[in-house]
């Protein structure tokens, strides 16, 4: 599948394809398995990463998603570079959007984790990563590219705008991401925002 340029300043509702988003950066990961055909997606999961840990605006994330990253690089790397782990979607801190995995097979981006009683979240949610730590302020595009993308899932996936929730909610203990600088209650306003328009109210 191609590379596509993205669009970022276009505030139009993205389209989703056969479970891939148009107008975005698609770089396929083999990193994933396919849904049941009788598992709905009902949870959508927000991550962080940035490699190595609080350095931005390389291609580390996407040749790990891909499981090319190159352990020579980097002390860290060496510790990761084996771990076969990717997300459906990163969106990095000018906004790029970059999509390895389908929306219709499941990644491997949760981990050992449990949402309302249900564990392996991995079959039944969406898992998309920003570009961030914890304790670093996300800047403004990403939230928006997060409620452009939300805001499209929820148009497929019934409910989703309901059960979207960070990793440290279905791995506490373990994960901390997307950490005290994310913003919810801003994303939420802008995801609203959206739907409302959307919707016509």
């Amino acid at each position: 599948m191609s590379s596509l340029p993205n669009d970022r300043k276009n505030s139009a509702e993205l389209i989703i394809k056969k479970g891939w988003l148009s107008g975005v950066e698609i770089q396929p990961s083999s990193h994933f398995e396919p849904r049941a055909e009788n598992e709905a997606v009902s949870l959508l999961v927000v991550h962080n990463i940035s490699l190595p840990p609080g350095q931005f605006g390389t291609d580390h994330i996407t040749n790990f998603f891909l499981g090319n990253l190159d352990p020579s690089i980097d002390p860290y790397f060496e510790s990761i570079y084996r771990l076969r782990v990717s997300a459906h979607c990163l969106i990095q801190r000018d906004g790029n959007i970059v999509q390895y995995v389908s929306f219709n097979n499941k990644a491997w981006h949760a981990g050992l984790s449990c949402y309302q009683g249900r564990e392996k979240c991995n079959d039944f949610s969406i898992g998309i990563e920003l570009e961030g730590t914890d304790d670093i302020p996300y800047t403004e595009v990403q939230y928006q590219q997060l409620s452009r993308v939300s805001h499209s899932l929820i148009g497929i996936y019934a409910g989703l705008e309901n059960n979207i929730v960070g990793h440290s909610d279905i791995a506490p203990g373990r994960k901390t991401d997307p950490g005290a600088a994310f913003n919810w209650p801003s994303f939420r306003a802008l995801l609203i925002k959206k739907l409302s328009v959307s919707s016509g109210q």
